[in-house]
């Protein structure tokens, strides 16, 4: 997707170089490397620039990012049910159905958030390389961010990394904690000769930390909200599995599929800073049907 961006020079941005000025802007690297394969994308004043042009107070710099589309040509665009939750020129938030995994794979071809998300794009005439920036898992519902574009996939992407994307899940558990609130501070390792399951492990495991308050019980089942404070493959699923209290449904650490067919966790909510306006995001999805239905 080709994408124009505008800044008008002020006084405390005099005497900067434009790399300076990307730079502090959020632009990486590598976005000033492709701008600069590009014909004319730094303009000031409606010249071609280099990014070591000086500026000056009440220049008019205009930034062309214009992308090619080669990352996401082996991705078929498929017409598939889409809830987009918002929608700008740099990203879509969207709530993710269950039983749609992200990613094309070997058995995954067609059914995938990509392939939706490209459809779309497709239909309003745009196209994007697909950037999912908080992925979920096949069967986790709610809340994810695609960046529609280089530079606001590479500055969410450094917010993943900084833990600046706040997140909220609720998942439905197997029994009771006896606290209302905790922190599960576990480690988590992949498991030998396994190229999917993860587990605790203290010895090889990266940090994971996870924060949990129980909302609502009901018999012998759990309703928590959960804040991660790292992102770790699975973290959600294995320590809740680690203190006792798998998810209902999971196939991997709770393959009990008696009350639900996959496993009870939902992205319910988001807090994150707009990648280009800087504006607060807030958004939330509510409880899919079939885990309001078990509460």
């Amino acid at each position: 997707m080709d994408r124009l961006f505008s800044y008008q020079i002020q006084e405390p941005d005099q005497g900067m170089d434009i790399k300076s000025f990307l730079l502090k802007q959020g632009y990486s690297t590598q976005n000033l490397i492709h701008l600069k394969k590009t014909e004319k994308s730094i303009l000031v004043n409606g010249i071609w620039v280099y990014v070591t042009y000086i500026l000056k107070t009440g220049d008019f710099l205009e930034i062309n990012l214009i992308e090619k589309q080669e990352v996401s040509s082996s991705i078929l665009p498929v017409f598939l049910p889409l809830s987009i939750v918002y929608e700008d020129d740099d990203i879509l938030v969207i709530n993710k159905q269950s039983n749609m995994p992200i990613h094309p794979s070997i058995h995954n071809h067609d059914n995938t958030l990509a392939n939706a998300v490209l459809y779309y794009m497709q239909s309003k005439g745009d196209q994007i390389v697909f950037r999912c920036i908080n992925r979920l898992d096949r069967d986790t519902t709610g809340l994810t961010i695609i960046a529609k574009h280089m530079l606001s996939a590479g500055i969410l992407s450094k917010m993943v990394s900084n833990r600046e994307i706040k997140r909220e899940y609720l998942a439905i558990v197997s029994g009771i904690p006896k606290e209302k609130n905790g922190t599960i501070n576990a480690p988590i390792a992949r498991v030998a000769d396994s190229t999917i399951e993860r587990c605790v492990n203290f010895e090889s495991g990266e940090r994971a930390v996870t924060h949990y308050q129980v909302l609502q019980t009901k018999e012998q089942i759990s309703l928590l909200s959960l804040h991660l404070e790292t992102g770790r493959t699975h973290q959600i699923r294995v320590h809740l599995k680690y203190i006792g209290h798998p998810i209902l449904g999971d196939f991997l650490y709770h393959p009990d599929m008696t009350n639900i067919k996959r496993q009870a966790l939902h992205s319910y909510r988001l807090e994150f800073l707009h990648p280009i306006t800087k504006q607060t995001m807030i958004f939330t999805a509510p409880i899919p049907e079939d885990m309001q239905s078990l509460i």
